[in-house]
């Protein structure tokens, strides 16, 4: 009877550990498609050209507006939460890269001063809060500490500032992104008011590795899709002027012109840029 009872126990065991060792295959292979993704994963980003103070002939700074509500800016604003389908959005990257790659961001758009973590939840309203609420059992009001969180959906805009320039080593007309802002939209709640404030800056050199690792949607084929590294060096985005480099400490156009008169002056300055290289040309 006790070796039965010992052999059943065995039995038991051994089966049990086998399902255990089944169940873990399993979870080990799962893969929601049909081929594991190397491609962009292990990508590199694409090396800038090798430039001399002597090669540049003309350069200009200028500031650009990215509106995430346009469809063709879609896939930096969505998905709102976490990841779907090993895709975020531009702003959820960022924070992925402020709290585990070591993305240092910056004040303001001289990459001056350096903002901590609790500096970004602030500007992100998502540090943690101590509200008093009322203990159900005793009937005292007790501080509870509740936790905060990033609406992603209020980063409907971004913004950037680039350098043109014009190479005649390679005679091309060119143009580099020296940083990004993300700018938050919200309604402010003692007021009720509309607010849009710049949050921090990132500079795109520096965080080109963690772009180029991240994969961006396609609207046509999911087998195809690019990286936010070649979405933003290939220019896959619409976006608009908003300053020019000038005397007046870079003041926007916003501070000297009204209403349809800033798109009109943000025309003007990219058909500028347009007649700058058109005129270094001869036919």
């Amino acid at each position: 009877m006790k070796r039965f009872f010992v052999v059943f126990l065995v039995v038991g065991l051994i089966t049990t550990i086998f399902n255990e060792q089944q169940i873990f295959a399993q979870e080990e292979t799962v893969n929601d498609g049909v081929y594991v993704k190397e491609n962009i994963p292990g990508k590199r980003p694409v090396p800038y050209r090798q430039l001399r103070e002597a090669d540049i002939m003309w350069s200009k700074k200028i500031w650009q507006v990215i509106d995430c509500r346009e469809k063709m800016n879609h896939p930096l604003y969505f998905p709102l939460q976490g990841e779907v389908d090993d895709r975020r959005s531009l702003m959820n990257l960022f924070m992925y890269g402020i709290r585990n790659e070591g993305l240092i961001v910056y004040k303001d758009d001289e990459f001056k001063e350096i903002m901590t973590l609790d500096e970004v939840l602030e500007e992100l309203d998502a540090l943690p809060k101590t509200q008093r609420v009322s203990n159900p059992e005793t009937g005292e009001l007790e501080e509870k500490v509740i936790p905060g969180s990033i609406n992603y959906d209020e980063i409907s805009q971004y913004e950037i500032k680039e350098q043109w320039y014009f190479d005649k080593q390679h005679s091309t007309m060119r143009v580099r992104i020296l940083g990004i802002c993300p700018i938050r939209r919200y309604v402010d709640v003692e007021t009720e008011q509309a607010r849009k404030v710049r949050t921090f800056w990132v500079y795109f050199p520096s965080a080109r590795h963690l772009l180029a690792n991240q994969e961006v949607f396609n609207r046509h084929n999911d087998a195809q899709r690019i990286s936010f590294d070649d979405l933003f060096f290939q220019r896959r985005f619409n976006s608009y002027i908003i300053a020019e480099s000038n005397v007046y400490d870079n003041r926007p156009i916003s501070s000297y012109m009204q209403g349809v008169n800033n798109l009109l002056e943000a025309e003007k300055i990219k058909q500028d840029l347009f007649e700058i290289e058109h005129d270094l040309w001869e036919y």
